[in-house]
């Protein structure tokens, strides 16, 4: 049977396997595949690596999950508690510094007219969460990790660059949120290409808080959120917003007299909401928790569990970015420069008010809301402890975000590549990458020119969520993926959707901030070319997506068997990594030890 007849063969049984995790062989089988395991001496896709390669943040240690002996019992804050983490983790994405500056600015041009968008976004995001959460759950496998197995070599590197790309850029928001936010509360002591230094050594002095525990480092996460919601709801309370008006716009999904800068912002709000890379952080963060997958009961307690704590760490960003988005529609909405200059004066920060909120066109200037002139405003309005307090809140959001940024840079380099670098290197590599250029603008430029970056980079990162959100669905909807757990009509249905109009959004946002930037000549004959090249790429995902959930004439074509299906059956439900850390202990090299107890993992060679 050839490798193809395989795979199509796996999609049509579907779920009529024994489930995840669950051997097909007696204790021979169990023999034969230890002894397998112990001649084998390169490590490849299905291998574990060694321990001492310190994988990721959750290789030396996994959370245990407590069993509940009593029955009829549906619900365990035992159990919820022991699941608490990776969702938070993976919600600071939606509170880094480029997401509070859009949330500024939708604010100062609609009011509350879009927060109904800023609510369904994350709505959606919190969907599509889910199915990455699962997909690390069910399998054993994070995103990338599922890439690696499901795509041709070709694909599965543009896909790589592409998130690289994403982080990077994510990566220079929240260096610029950074830098700013120690440029607001050294009193400009420390310049702004200071403070883009500093973040090279204060990331690297977090990461290396993570030798004293998993659940230390999730604490420390939970308390920069904290941080976050403290900040920024003082200055909600100082502002004192209609609290009708905020009503009205999170459920009434209208927008009466919004121009075409309006719906740019609302826009803005959803391809900054919702970041390609969340979705390969979260599918590796729930491997953190010691899941029997041998269980199909377990692994359906931990989605379970896992959306609840997702939902609640969505529900409470949502609720941090309300108060910004409400707190600047309150103060700035319909303001004008000279309106900031007349509460400013004799103000302490009036002088550098001057600078920033110019009045150029006879006091007609509308505020053009960025990081810096926020907090400048909160200070001439509400006094400077408000001002600092922001300060606070934006530093806390840049320090949180960078260090997921890292990990899930660390996380798409060992799933794409196989590859495993130490975490300093890699931070050392994406943040020089991500300082020198943000470096070069702090150092030469001006202030209004450092904070604009962040529209070009929230279009470079719209760019990148098909790379993401195609994948998840196409995975998540494979029956020889996830079993019993595949996507159902009715999600599959749902997502579809979703993500065709919310990559057409994205789009659509990308397009006009090109035209705002006037390319012509031969740079915009090269931005035609990358365009016509990235839409067939995205096509070959859409092809592979069908694949993967079914499409007979698809999975029959000659052409989609050599170009687009995985050379052999690279992972089905029957080798899913259904390890369970108490159980299981491989160390592979030329004189491994192999304690393999219920072990079912087989290895193949890497697809081509």
């Amino acid at each position: 049977m050839s490798s193809n007849e395989a795979y199509h063969r796996n999609n049509e049984s579907g779920a009529g396997g024994d489930g995840p995790g669950v051997s097909a062989g007696g204790s021979a089988g169990d023999s034969q595949r230890s002894n397998h395991l112990h001649h084998q001496q390169i490590l490849n896709e299905t291998t574990y690596l060694k321990p001492a390669a310190k994988q990721a943040y959750f290789s030396d240690e996994k959370v245990l999950i407590p069993d509940d002996d009593r029955t009829n019992v549906s619900f365990s804050f035992r159990k919820l508690w022991a699941f608490t983490g990776p969702g938070f983790l993976m919600s600071i994405a939606y509170l880094d510094p480029g997401n509070i500056e859009s949330d500024m600015q939708s604010g100062a041009a609609a009011k509350y007219k879009i927060l109904w968008v800023l609510l369904w976004a994350t709505v959606l995001g919190l969907l599509m969460q889910r199915l990455a959460a699962r997909l690390g759950v069910v399998t054993g496998l994070h995103l990338a990790e599922m890439c690696y197995r499901q795509y041709k070599r070709l694909p599965r590197w543009i896909l790589w660059i592409m998130i690289e790309i994403a982080i990077i850029g994510s990566d220079m928001q929240e260096v610029i949120g950074t830098a700013i936010a120690i440029y607001l509360l050294s009193n400009k002591v420390v310049p702004l290409w200071g403070g883009v230094l500093i973040t090279i050594v204060d990331t690297f002095t977090f990461l290396f808080l993570d030798k004293y525990g998993l659940r230390k480092l999730e604490f420390l996460f939970g308390s920069l959120i904290t941080i976050m919601a403290v900040s920024f709801g003082y200055e909600y309370i100082v502002s004192a917003p209609n609290q009708g008006e905020v009503l009205e716009g999170m459920f009434v999904p209208w927008c009466s007299d919004c121009n075409s800068n309006v719906l740019l912002q609302a826009v803005g709000v959803v391809g900054a909401v919702i970041m390609p890379h969340n979705l390969y952080l979260h599918s590796a963060l729930v491997k953190s928790r010691d899941i029997d997958r041998r269980q199909p009961k377990k692994v359906s307690e931990a989605n379970f569990y896992f959306f609840i704590e997702a939902s609640v760490a969505l529900f409470v960003s949502f609720i941090i970015n309300l108060f910004v988005v409400a707190v600047f529609a309150h103060g700035m909405y319909g303001k004008t420069n000279k309106d900031v200059l007349d509460v400013c004066t004799n103000k302490s920060m009036y002088e550098d008010a001057q600078m920033s909120f110019v009045d150029n066109v006879n006091g007609t200037a509308i505020i053009d809301a960025d990081l810096y002139k926020g907090g400048l405003f909160l200070g001439c309005t509400f006094g400077a402890v408000a001002m600092y307090i922001w300060g606070v809140g934006i530093l806390a959001a840049g320090q949180s975000s960078t260090m997921t940024g890292t990990y899930a840079g660390q996380f798409s380099m060992e799933g794409f590549l196989n590859l495993q670098w130490p975490r300093w290197c890699r931070v050392l590599v994406t943040r020089c990458i991500a300082i020198i250029p943000t470096f070069c603008l702090a150092m030469f430029s001006k202030m209004e020119d450092l904070t604009s970056m962040n529209d070009i980079l929230n279009a470079v990162m719209s760019l990148q969520l098909p790379f993401a959100a195609i994948p998840t669905i196409a995975f998540t909807s494979c029956a020889a993926i996830m079993g019993e757990f595949v996507n159902g009509l009715g999600n599959k249905i749902v997502s579809i959707l979703l993500t065709i109009v919310v990559i057409g959004v994205n789009l659509y946002f990308v397009v006009v901030q090109v035209e705002n930037m006037e390319i012509k000549g031969g740079l915009l004959a090269l931005v035609c070319i990358f365009a016509i090249l990235y839409l067939l790429f995205n096509l070959y995902l859409v092809i592979h997506m069908a694949a993967c959930m079914g499409n007979q004439r698809l999975m029959n074509s000659r052409w989609v068997q050599r170009f687009v299906l995985p050379s052999q059956n690279s992972f089905s439900i029957k080798n899913a990594n259904s390890t369970y850390a108490s159980d299981v202990t491989l160390v592979v090299g030329e004189s491994a030890t192999n304690t393999v107890k219920g072990l079912d993992t087989v290895s193949e060679k890497v697809p081509n």
